[in-house]
């Protein structure tokens, strides 16, 4: 791999028309969209639609204008189905990845006889774990013991076998990432699915570090729920509104475990009863009013999406991310790099990671050049090339960028601790 080379690549990019509709700083490449997408120009311009809705409707907006808030998050939830492969009324945007979390652990967990505890994983986003230890307590389950979290063998990525080897009779719920969020591997859920659900355990997972960059058919394997935020690879603004996904088979039956007004059948909500009668889709999960400005943008993004294809999508993360690994095996063996992401196709995510000692202050050296990489504790360097608005070319200057930084020792200038925001 050469300029030239990434150059010929950049030509022949199906989605590169897609970069000149971003918001790029000149002199900056952009390999942190893994943590928060860029804008748009198409985003931009619906946030500002419905700040001049609001201007123009008032209260009115509720019913009135192009996109009737009142109706907004089941409109971006239908529009946001082909994602996660569901049926338009599986999905609703709403909330935040942890109230949603929170929301679907409270429906789903159901402690029943010797069927007691939530299996989740040791590399698993604290959040995650923040929120199921917060379950169990309210139920008056001890997180200490009724919290299972497979083990990892290596510390970075997890065994299927491992983790269906912990699916014991005495486990009531497991809650997953769909993509480990430090080392990008992803994990089989129609497999994990499949093997919950032989075992009479209800499964959900965490799509945030999937959701956008890789295709899903939710639907199709009978994952009971889902939750993710949008604000990473689907590029809805930092904040943006989150989604979550249930399974039909449990719309209209399983009752919401926290009710909340903006869950109630639409026809009925303004009745203004004190008896709750929940939405037969997965509308019924949303607990408070709608975030209008940070689901705006969205319905842009998705526009997007859609035209872009999730499938071209997918084949362009996984061939910058093989050149990525390519470069970074050629021009930076020595160095002490080790690439912990899985480098199969059917098991690597949307980012490449890097293990360092030296990794807190690697990042430091490479945004003093330009370069925003991410940082996650103790040692690993994310590097997240974004399908629509990634060149080829910056994956190879990143990488040469890499090679000074280590050939020169720029990075001893700075101490090894990440800052307050990694």
């Amino acid at each position: 791999m050469d300029p030239d080379k990434a150059a010929a690549l950049d030509k022949q990019d199906e989605l590169a028309c897609y970069r000149q509709e971003f918001y790029l700083k000149e002199g900056v490449i952009y390999m942190d969209g893994n943590s928060l997408g860029l804008p748009s120009k198409r985003t931009e311009a619906a946030l500002l639609e419905m700040l001049e809705a609001w201007k123009e409707h008032g209260i009115d907006g509720w019913t009135k204008g192009d996109k009737p808030w009142y109706y907004l998050s089941e409109t971006l939830g239908g529009q946001s189905a082909f994602l996660v492969g569901a049926k338009p009324h599986e999905v609703i945007v709403t909330g935040s990845t942890t109230v949603n979390l929170h929301q679907l652990a409270a429906s789903f967990f159901k402690p029943e006889g010797k069927r007691t505890k939530i299996l989740a994983d040791e590399l698993n986003f604290p959040s995650d774990i923040y929120a199921l230890q917060s379950q169990l307590s309210l139920k008056g389950l001890d997180p200490d013991t009724h919290l299972v979290k497979v083990k990892s063998k290596d510390g970075q990525t997890l065994d299927e076998d491992d983790i269906i080897a912990c699916m014991t009779e005495d486990v009531a719920m497991a809650v997953l990432p769909t993509v480990l969020y430090r080392s990008g591997q992803l994990l089989d859920i129609e497999r994990l699915t499949k093997a919950a659900h032989e075992r009479g355990i209800i499964i959900g997972f965490d799509g945030c570090h999937s959701v956008g960059a890789i295709p899903h058919e939710m639907h199709k394997w009978g994952t009971d729920f889902a939750y993710w935020c949008n604000y990473k690879y689907v590029n809805g603004g930092p904040g943006a509104a989150a989604g979550l996904f249930v399974h039909e088979k449990h719309l209209g039956k399983k009752r919401p475990g926290l009710g909340g007004w903006f869950g109630s059948n639409k026809e009925q909500q303004f009745d203004m009863e004190h008896t709750f009668t929940p939405a037969d889709t997965a509308g019924a999960y949303q607990i408070g009013t709608p975030h209008i400005f940070s689901s705006a943008p969205l319905s842009a993004s998705l526009d997007m999406f859609r035209e872009a294809t999730m499938a071209a999508i997918r084949r362009k993360s996984l061939s910058m991310t093989r050149v990525m690994m390519d470069l970074i095996e050629e021009e930076l063996s020595g160095f002490s790099f080790e690439i912990v992401n899985p480098k199969e196709d059917a098991r690597r995510g949307g980012h490449v990671a890097l293990m360092h000692p030296e990794a807190a202050r690697i990042c430091k050296a490479l945004k003093q050049d330009g370069v925003i990489p991410d940082y996650r504790s103790p040692n690993i360097i994310r590097l997240a090339p974004a399908p629509f608005y990634t060149s080829y070319g910056e994956i190879w200057k990143t990488v040469q960028f890499l090679k000074t930084i280590m050939r020169e020792k720029r990075y001893e200038q700075f101490e090894n601790i990440r800052e307050v925001i990694a």
